[in-house]
């Protein structure tokens, strides 16, 4: 499942790409991808700490961060490159998924939100930065987004 994600991610061409991971090695998967593994030591304590480790590892020359999920097998690189697309090159701009009446990943954030997203520490994810930018967000929808594997069952439902 990571695999097709990762693909996805170096199909779409999106530049550097960071594999963010837990107590997991994934150095020789990554490699495949011409990723770069980023140790998060507080993943147990969520995504946001996740998201604030990638937020983090950007150097200062990353115009846009694009997290895309590990557990969201469905999304591709055509839609991953519209959000590029969609973007409006704007340091605040931002550019959610919209699926299943909500926004979410996979989303584009500009560099302005950086800071923002480095200080996530919980497991709500990046939901409140998208609230409270809520003008600033521009959507591409993309229903297969809300399907993510969460369960062996949700793995199942894949095949």
């Amino acid at each position: 499942m990571l695999e097709h994600v990762l693909t996805a991610v170096s199909e779409a061409g999106l530049g550097n790409v960071l594999l963010v991971t837990g107590d997991e090695p994934f150095a020789e998967l990554a490699a495949n991808y011409s990723a770069r593994v980023v140790c998060n030591p507080g993943f147990e304590s969520g995504i946001g700490t996740s998201i604030a480790t990638s937020a983090d590892a950007c150097d200062g020359e990353t115009e846009a961060l694009v997290i895309v999920l590990g557990d969201q097998p469905l999304v591709t690189a055509a839609h991953l490159r519209a959000l590029v697309a969609t973007w409006d090159g704007e340091e605040g701009g931002i550019v959610a998924t919209s699926y299943a009446d909500t926004q979410g990943p996979p989303v584009l954030f500009g560099s302005a939100y950086f800071s923002e997203l480095a200080s996530l520490n919980d497991d709500s994810g990046a939901k409140r930065i998208l609230r409270a930018h809520a003008e600033r967000v521009g959507t591409v929808t993309f229903e297969p987004a809300a399907f993510d594997v969460d369960t062996p069952d949700d793995l199942a439902r894949l095949d």
